[in-house]
């Protein structure tokens, strides 16, 4: 099976994991990133009217991706990696699941959070928006080691 590791990560924790991750499963890479990049002030999660905010209570939300450049067509298994915010995947990742035909793949979920955990809702969504297999995912703390991202992957190979 032939798998890509796709991510998204605002401020270098979640690419951290998504590249160890891609390292031990001996897969690409690709970053998700949105067409305008968020500033400090748009992920500022106390402002009511913050960019990231006003995004993650409109669940209908698609920020424009930078590009739709992904390899997806030459993978079977789609590892795609985001930081938990408000309690789900940021609205970058339904663009993403959105902008590809991932019929026959199968799409699992990686996240990286303070403290938060992933829920449920997240694989249920991507599942809903990428019409693709979605097993439940995991969320890893930043410092997760290589040995443990491929043991974690192995399951799904």
């Amino acid at each position: 099976m032939k798998a890509l590791v796709a991510y998204f990560s605002a401020g270098g924790v979640t690419a951290g994991l998504a590249r160890r991750l891609a390292e031990a499963i001996h897969a690409p890479v690709y970053e998700i990133r949105p067409a305008e990049p968020y500033t400090q002030a748009d992920l500022d999660w106390r402002d009511k009217q913050s960019r990231s905010t006003v995004e993650m209570l409109d669940k209908n939300c698609r920020p424009a991706l930078a590009d739709t450049d992904a390899p997806v067509a030459d993978a079977d298994l789609i590892f795609v990696g985001y930081p938990v915010w408000w309690y789900r995947e940021p609205s970058i990742i339904d663009s993403f699941l959105s902008a590809y035909d991932f019929t026959g793949k199968k799409i699992v979920l990686f996240a990286t959070s303070g403290g938060s955990d992933m829920g449920t809702e997240a694989a249920v969504r991507a599942a809903e928006i990428s019409r693709a297999e979605v097993p439940a995912g995991k969320r890893f703390a930043a410092d997760a080691p290589a040995d443990e991202l491929k043991e974690w992957a192995a399951g799904y190979c």
